[in-house]
């Protein structure tokens, strides 16, 4: 397997909705708490990147195990578009694996028995979301998981190996005994910090599963679309949108963000002319790419703020 052939099969243009959560969650840290460790936030990134890398592998390698026809692998699916191994494709994804799983463990020795938890939630969710008999993404729960796992998990995490000893969590290990102690208010910080992640990478899986509705249901994918219908699929799409703005307005007024986050409200206009593009067709080759525009116009825009923020106050 070539290089190139490698980044298909890890769909490597799609670790964006992976790369902006991590920089919210790293500004955010510094700016909330002014804490900031280096070379934790480095073993986590790549810690992140990598099994992001592997759930991308997985999810294409059941995909081409479970396609119902031989035409939809040679002509949907990578590996069969370019025949690589299934041998190959187990090596690839084991590797990928081993690797983010050893940099996690050192994260633990480096911060608290909590990252360890939460790592192990996070793996677990991302595996079974493409492996097992019922995956996660072949049932009405896609958008859920990947939302919170990827939204909140990955922003929740970078504060948290950046600010392991605030007091935000606490998991204590003494003898025959465990205690969990954490501070509610610091957790709904992160939680509304993260809700515009959150609902943008949603709606990715959301807009996919609008688009390939009909391709799903032959394969046997009964995704959240095929129980909403397709009418009220759209309108949570667009509900989200709305709802990720809201987050942002409540978390300047609670002062969790400084005034200038406030610009981010600019990008309304381009993110509803999107919406608009895509409530009137729902076509993966033509209209799917309004979900990664707009996720790249909040994200990035919060994190153009929040760099802001952190370099003049």
């Amino acid at each position: 397997m070539s290089f190139f052939t490698f980044l298909k099969l890890v769909e490597i243009q799609t670790k964006i909705a992976s790369v902006f959560p991590f920089l919210v969650g790293c500004l955010f840290v510094y700016y909330r708490f002014d804490s900031f460790h280096p070379i934790n936030t480095v073993i986590f990134f790549v810690s992140m990147l990598s099994f992001d890398l592997t759930t991308t592998a997985i999810n294409n390698y059941m995909d081409y195990r479970k396609a119902s026809t031989e035409s939809y692998r040679k002509e949907h699916n990578i590996i069969g578009q370019k025949e690589i191994s299934e041998k190959v494709v187990i090596i690839t994804i084991l590797s990928l694996l081993t690797f983010a799983s050893g940099l996690g463990i050192w994260l633990v020795f480096r911060t608290d028995l909590f990252v360890l938890l939460v790592g192990m939630v996070c793996f677990g969710i991302g595996i079974f979301y493409t492996f097992g008999p019922i995956p996660f993404s072949r049932m009405p729960l896609g958008e859920l998981f990947s939302g919170v796992t990827m939204g909140f998990g990955i922003v929740f995490l970078a504060v948290y190996v950046n600010a392991f000893d605030q007091g935000i969590v606490q998991l204590l290990w003494e003898g025959r005994t465990i205690s969990l102690q954490a501070d509610i208010l610091l957790l709904l910080e992160v939680v509304l910090i993260s809700i515009p992640c959150m609902f943008t990478i949603a709606n990715l899986m959301l807009a996919n599963n609008i688009c390939d509705i009909e391709e799903d249901i032959k394969n046997h994918r009964f995704t959240l679309p095929y129980y909403l219908g397709k009418k009220y699929a759209i309108l949570l799409f667009n509900s989200l949108y709305i709802l990720s703005f809201v987050a942002i307005i409540a978390a300047v007024l609670l002062d969790l963000l400084p005034m200038v986050m406030f610009v981010t409200l600019l990008v309304s206009y381009p993110v509803y002319r999107h919406v608009r593009k895509f409530n009137r067709k729902q076509v993966k080759a033509e209209t799917f790419s309004v979900a990664v525009k707009n996720l790249v116009l909040v994200n990035g825009s919060i994190v153009a703020m929040l760099a802001l923020s952190v370099v003049l106050f």
